[in-house]
């Protein structure tokens, strides 16, 4: 059986139990060095196989799979925070299914959950924010027209942008563009949950300053929106004046 395994967003105790456990049964693991903590490779039993994806195309990856699976081997594909999340492994349940062979996958803590964890936040606050938009700005891969950052930003949503810390400047343009104004608060959190976890608070404007500032052009989540101020109103649900099907309203 493969595996694919979310690690979670960085420190290695943030690996669900399930995912600890498969990397323990593991004979062969596939992990994306680039972003995966190598501490969570701890978990290993000994003797097992070790592959860095990261320097490895999608062909490679399969063709250490696959013949570990053929011969009855456990495989864990461990990515970093949740598979889900810009984790390439559509293309990788593809190839395996295309071959017969049979993949579970454990999902993991995504590192804009372990932002908001860094930053203290709540992503939905009643009358601030009831939608999460999770986007990246295009690079040498390109995104879909209709998800360009000018028109997710006129939603007035929160935003959560991964993989685009080096393009502060052209970031920073394109929300004011869409219709934030210059002062909404932002956030840079750098290597969330990791030993050497860094928050950066700041607004829209300031935004390519304060990434110039600590040095940061890569490996961290920017986010964006009123979430991060301090206006919100209490939650109806646990207000005593509201009932819920647990719980009358006080009179």
């Amino acid at each position: 059986m493969i595996y694919f395994v979310g690690a979670g967003s960085g420190a290695p105790d943030l690996i669900t139990v399930r995912g600890a456990r498969l990397l323990g049964e593991a004979d062969v693991i596939v992990y994306a060095g680039s972003l995966v903590n190598p501490a969570l490779l701890d978990y290993k039993k000994e003797g097992c196989a070790v592959y860095n994806s990261a320097k490895m195309t999608l062909e490679e990856v399969i063709a250490v799979m696959a013949p570990a699976a053929k011969e009855g081997k456990t495989v864990v594909r461990l990515h970093t925070g949740d598979p889900c999340v810009y984790g390439a492994h559509r293309e990788q349940m593809d190839a395996l299914d295309r071959l017969g062979l049979a993949y579970e996958v454990c999902p993991g803590v995504s590192s804009f959950c372990g932002a908001a964890a860094a930053l203290r936040a709540e992503y939905t606050l009643p009358n601030v924010s009831q939608t999460v938009i999770l986007t990246r700005m295009e690079g040498r891969t390109p995104v879909p027209e209709k998800e360009q950052i000018e028109l997710l930003a006129s939603h007035g949503a929160t935003m959560v942008i991964f993989l685009s810390a080096g393009q502060t400047e052209r970031l920073c343009q394109r929300l004011i563009a869409g219709g934030y104004a210059p002062e909404t608060p932002a956030a840079i959190v750098y290597k969330a949950t990791w030993p050497d976890e860094k928050v950066i608070l700041t607004t829209i404007a300031q935004l390519p300053a304060a990434a110039a500032r600590e040095g940061i052009t890569k490996t961290a989540l920017i986010t964006v929106g009123g979430f991060l101020g301090e206006e919100y109103e209490r939650s109806r649900l646990y207000d005593p004046a509201f009932s819920t099907e647990f719980r009358e309203a006080s009179k």
